[in-house]
C-alpha cells in the first residue's frame, strides 16, 4: 500500500521532511570550519575547465528521440521531453553565494547566455538554496523569457519576485500536487532535504523532486535529497523512468540526512529498480563540500553493472533507451 507520498507538514511556520532528519546547523561549521577554509586544495580542479560552448543553433530542430538534455553543471539542464522544453534550477550566477565578493565560485563559464537559450515553456525551481536559485539568473529570465511558465515549491515564489519574477506567473505546487504543461504532466514530489537562505530562516519555504511525464517519456529529478524510503514508491507510481537525475556531490557524512553522495545515488536508483539511465547531477561547478572535486563522478563510473547517462557540459544530448553516456570530460 502506498503511504509516503503525501503533502508536506508543518510545525509552526516550518516545513517538515517527510522522514526524521539532521540537517546540521552552528555546531556543523565548527567541525568542518578548518578543514573547509584551510584544506581545499583538491576540492577545485588545478587545471582550468573547458571552455565549454552549447551551440544554440543545435534547438532549432526537436530531438530525434523525443528527449535531449543540455546539463550546464551542478543541477541545471535544460530538458526537451516530448515536445517542451523545461529549464531546471537554472544557476548562471558567479558564484553560489549571497554576495558576489564571496562564496564558492563557478569552476567553469556559462556554455551559453541566457538570453541566447531557445524559448522555454517551463522554468522548473526545486528550492530556495544558492545553488539553485541565483538572483541574477532569475533577474535575466524573468526579462528574457516572458512566454514562460513557472513552477515551484510552495512558498518559492515570493523569493522569486524578490528578484523581479511578477508572483502570479509562477504556480506553487505542495507535494503530490501536479501542473500540466503542454503535453507534460509535472508533479512535485517529497525529497529529503531543507530550505532557507539564511541562518534564520531555514524551512520556510517547501523543497521538492519532481516527476515530468509526457506521452512518450517520463523523467524524474531527483534534485537535492538524502537516501529515504520514497524512491521506490515514487518509481512505482510516476515511472519506469527513462532518465532519472539523482545528486552525487556535496555529500559528506556530517551531512548525509540531507545529501546522498555518489554511494546513496547508487543504493536510490537500485531502489527504484534501476529504471533507464541514471544521470549524476549536483556536482562539477562548485566547491560545497569537503570531498575533491571530482571523487563524486570517480566513484560513480568505478561501479559495475550502472547504466549511466553523463554528457559533457553545454553539449544538447540525445537519451536513447538504454544508451549510456559516459563522457570523461573531467579527466
Amino acid at each position: 500500500m502506498l503511504m509516503t507520498l503525501v503533502r508536506a507538514a508543518k510545525r509552526g511556520k516550518q516545513f517538515l521532511n517527510p522522514v526524521p532528519t539532521q540537517t546540521g546547523g552552528f555546531s556543523t561549521i565548527f567541525k568542518i570550519g578548518p578543514e573547509f577554509f584551510l584544506g581545499g586544495a583538491k576540492r577545485v580542479p588545478q587545471k582550468p575547465l573547458g571552455p565549454f560552448t552549447t551551440d544554440a543553433m543545435v534547438y532549432w530542430s526537436a530531438p530525434a528521440s523525443g528527449l535531449r538534455v543540455t546539463w550546464f553543471g551542478h543541477s541545471s539542464s535544460l530538458l526537451e521531453i516530448d515536445g517542451v522544453r523545461v529549464l531546471i534550477d537554472p544557476l548562471w550566477d558567479e558564484r553560489a553565494s549571497p554576495t558576489t565578493w564571496s562564496g564558492p565560485k563557478r569552476f567553469f563559464a556559462p556554455t551559453i547566455a541566457l538570453e541566447d537559450l531557445p524559448p522555454i515553456d517551463l522554468i522548473l525551481i526545486s528550492h530556495d538554496h544558492y545553488d539553485h536559485l541565483g538572483g541574477e539568473s532569475i533577474r535575466r529570465l524573468a526579462a528574457c523569457q516572458l512566454d514562460a511558465r513557472w513552477i515551484a515549491p510552495l512558498g518559492v515564489s515570493k523569493v522569486l519576485s524578490s528578484f523581479g519574477l511578477k508572483q502570479d506567473r509562477c504556480r506553487e505546487l505542495d507535494w503530490t500536487e501536479s501542473e500540466s504543461v503542454g503535453t507534460l504532466q509535472v508533479t512535485a514530489l517529497p525529497s529529503r532535504h531543507f530550505s532557507g537562505r539564511s541562518l534564520f530562516n531555514r524551512f520556510e519555504t517547501l523543497w521538492a523532486s519532481f516527476a515530468l511525464v509526457g506521452p512518450k517519456h517520463r523523467v524524474y529529478y531527483g534534485a537535492d535529497s538524502g537516501e529515504w524510503d520514497g524512491f521506490g514508491e515514487i518509481a512505482e507510481k510516476f515511472g519506469p523512468f527513462d532518465l532519472t537525475m539523482l545528486e552525487i556531490g556535496a555529500s559528506d557524512p556530517l551531512w548525509a540526512d540531507i545529501h546522498m553522495g555518489p554511494e546513496g545515488a547508487i543504493r536510490s536508483f537500485r531502489a527504484m529498480g534501476e529504471p533507464g539511465l541514471l544521470m549524476p547531477i549536483h556536482w562539477g561547478l562548485f566547491d560545497l563540500a569537503l570531498h575533491y572535486w571530482s571523487q563524486p563522478i570517480d566513484r560513480i563510473f568505478r561501479e559495475p553493472g550502472l547504466k549511466l547517462w553523463s554528457p559533457i557540459p553545454g553539449l544538447p544530448t540525445e537519451v536513447a533507451k538504454g544508451q549510456e553516456v559516459r563522457s570523461a570530460w573531467w579527466k
